[in-house]
């Protein structure tokens, strides 16, 4: 099965618009992944950031009838699910969003989704809108969405957060979406003392790799512990596992575009010096990929 995976918001922690932002995009965690050829409304959404605001509004004006919306969400810091109150889908009847994720600690995921849109912080409450919303509750393991078999991995980040993988449920490319992951040493989370060759061999031979890379490596010397990657260890990570294509992501908000450019020209010059064997490229909005 082909699919198209497109990227609608690239940034953590906070959104950055401005004129120095323009190229690579000044949106929070979002990605897309859509059927081709599926014409039925049925679409994956990995994180709801600021950027789903833009993919709603494309949906709504394709003006396809009514959706059918599988939204994963990684864990549910602000920077991954400050969009939803704003995914234009959500306002009409006919539409079903099903949104996966984990637990935090004690407190259902659907609290937590009540509690954004609480009428203290925001005017209309998640229970009045007019789309039909369930919440599934995911744990470290396999389960299936309409096309794709999903397999989740907890990741080294505050909070319980998680990576997901998605294969064609018929077979065909896969892609792995694993940000805010923190791969060197530092931080105090939950995983075991395999969970490197773990995540590896959860990686393996994928062909798609959207990886944390909110660090330079200088950078990363004053932020261990803090739950994110530097871009060379996600080269790393992905020459390891040998993935195809590794997707640069969750780009810091202090990089702009004259920045990222330079974060790029480094990895793919490491890329080079290691083999060649991984394409690298930066996520920047409006990407799309065909697998």
């Amino acid at each position: 099965m082909a699919y198209a995976v497109t990227v609608w918001g690239v940034r953590g922690s906070i959104p950055t618009p401005g004129a120095l932002t323009t190229r690579y995009g000044g949106n929070t965690s979002c990605v897309s992944v859509e059927q081709l050829g599926a014409g039925d409304g049925r679409l994956v959404v990995l994180d709801a950031g600021t950027g789903i605001r833009l993919l709603g509004q494309e949906l709504v004006e394709r003006g396809s009838g009514s959706l059918e919306v599988d939204l994963l969400l990684t864990h549910t810091h602000w920077d991954h699910i400050q969009g939803i109150p704003f995914f234009a889908p959500f306002a009409s009847e006919g539409n079903e969003v099903r949104v996966w994720g984990s637990k935090q600690g004690d407190v259902d995921l659907d609290a937590i989704l009540r509690q954004q849109m609480h009428p203290v912080v925001f005017p209309v409450p998640l229970d009045q809108l007019p789309a039909e919303l369930s919440v599934e509750h995911v744990e470290p393991g396999e389960f299936d969405i309409d096309g794709f078999v999903v397999e989740a991995m907890r990741l080294r980040h505050p909070g319980n957060t998680l990576g997901y993988r998605l294969t064609p449920t018929g077979g065909g490319a896969s892609m792995a979406y694993v940000t805010d992951n923190e791969l060197g040493p530092g931080g105090d989370y939950e995983v075991g003392p395999d969970w490197h060759s773990e995540l590896v061999e959860f990686l393996e031979g994928v062909d798609v790799l959207i990886h944390d890379a909110m660090y330079t490596p200088a950078d990363l010397e004053h932020h261990r512990g803090w739950g994110h990657s530097s871009s060379s260890e996600a080269l790393e990570l992905a020459t390891e596992a040998g993935a195809g294509q590794l997707v640069l992501f969750h780009h810091r908000p202090e990089h702009d575009d004259a920045a990222m450019d330079s974060l790029v020209e480094a990895v793919r010059a490491e890329a080079e010096e290691a083999g060649g064997a991984v394409e690298v490229m930066a996520a920047t909005e409006g990407m799309q990929l065909i697998l």
